[in-house]
């Protein structure tokens, strides 16, 4: 078996601290600075607690995520894969055994005073156990049936346990992610366009057989096969409406109509893209989606120059995390998809979206930091 070798790695603190991906924590700091700025706006110009907690939650996260990309490699992060996604699974069998219903969804595990959501876990979990996998899978395993459905196992595990909490959103991510990691690790177009048709049958079985009620009126009212201004349709049509009005400037910092006068709701988490765009026109709307572009090509430049394929799948698995989060959030806002409740990273308000990046971005500065780790297959030591 071939290990990583640490040869050309950073070796003091400073210089890692130093040779840090400082464009990757720029635009972080700038997503984070709008979603404060947006939450001073949703609270009517009060520094309350949206505005605080966010940025206060930042700032920490931010400490912890450059510590562990400097006192960390990508060692940890494989050695932990396994362990943490056997967790992650385990939990999210105890949310159904003993879960917290919260809005009519059981997503929550109370362990003291300690509140879990083990699905977010696993966002990161089933990342880092695919890319494992497909680290240590000998390269002509890669498009055999047999090969195929350990991943294929591990990643409809985690999606129906999360789909019967219920949580569509998370459990589309999830499988996002698994899937592109997949691909990215060798999977063949044949099999992923059969997987496909397989997922649209599925897709209509669980219409039918598992999605719960609201659910469904979500989708009828995206499909066009009802129409409910008032009810399923409202949060939509608030937020074509705060779109559609906002011009090329938009209406000015703090003077949107729909978000200041309450007709748009969630418009702190799930909705903020609407608001951003009522209140700072298109162009302000442009800029939130050139930064996450930004992001997302750092990201895969970080993947396209690591040696390992551990690292090259973390961090390909971190850059389709990002693009399913602001893909699902933006066409959600103007009705391209049904509505989930997918947060926008780094500006929704909420700590779980933004912990779960966090850790990935750890994950993604540490295989940067330590990019010349070679060693194609096999375990790290």
């Amino acid at each position: 078996m071939t290990t990583l070798s640490l040869t050309s790695s950073p070796n003091t603190i400073f210089d890692r601290f130093a040779k840090l991906n400082w464009g990757i924590i720029t635009i972080l700091i700038a997503l984070a600075f709008i979603g404060v700025l947006m939450h001073f706006s949703v609270s009517s110009g009060a520094w309350t607690d949206m505005p605080l907690k966010h940025g206060i939650r930042f700032v920490v996260l931010l400490v912890m995520m450059i510590l562990a990309a400097i006192f960390l490699d990508t060692r940890f992060w494989l050695a932990i894969a396994y362990p943490l996604y056997a967790l992650s699974l385990l939990l999210l069998v105890g949310v159904e055994v003993a879960g917290a219903t919260r809005m009519g969804a059981t997503r929550w595990l109370e362990i003291g005073p300690l509140s879990l959501q083990p699905s977010e876990i696993m966002k990161v979990a089933i990342v880092l156990a695919l890319a494992r996998y497909y680290h240590q899978l000998d390269p002509r395993k890669t498009g055999t049936v047999l090969w195929i459905i350990p991943p294929f196992l591990m990643i409809v595990a985690p999606v129906a346990l999360v789909m019967h909490q219920p949580d569509l959103g998370t459990s589309l991510m999830i499988l996002f992610a698994g899937v592109c990691i997949m691909f990215l690790g060798g999977l063949l177009w044949r099999i992923i366009a059969a997987g496909a048709i397989v997922a649209i049958g599925g897709a209509i079985f669980a219409y039918f057989g598992f999605l719960h009620e609201y659910q469904r009126q979500r989708v009828d009212v995206f499909l066009g096969i009802t129409q409910d201004p008032l009810g399923a349709g409202y949060h939509v049509l608030q937020s074509k409406i705060a779109i559609g009005s906002a011009g090329l400037f938009g209406r000015g910092w703090m003077q949107g109509t729909q978000s200041q006068l309450d007709f748009l709701p969630e418009k702190h988490t799930d909705f903020i893209f609407t608001m951003i765009v009522e209140e700072f026109g298109l162009l302000g709307g442009a800029l939130v989606l050139f930064l996450f572009g930004a992001l997302l090509a750092f990201t895969m430049q970080v993947a396209y120059k690591a040696r390992s394929l551990f690292g090259k799948l973390a961090a390909g698995g971190v850059a389709a995390t990002l693009a399913c989060y602001v893909f699902i959030n933006t066409a959600m806002v103007i009705g391209l998809v049904p509505v989930v409740g997918i947060p926008l990273p780094m500006i929704s308000f909420g700590g779980t979206a933004m912990v779960t990046l966090m850790v990935g971005y750890a994950i993604v500065l540490c295989v940067d930091l330590h990019r010349d780790q070679h060693g194609a297959r096999g375990w790290l030591w």
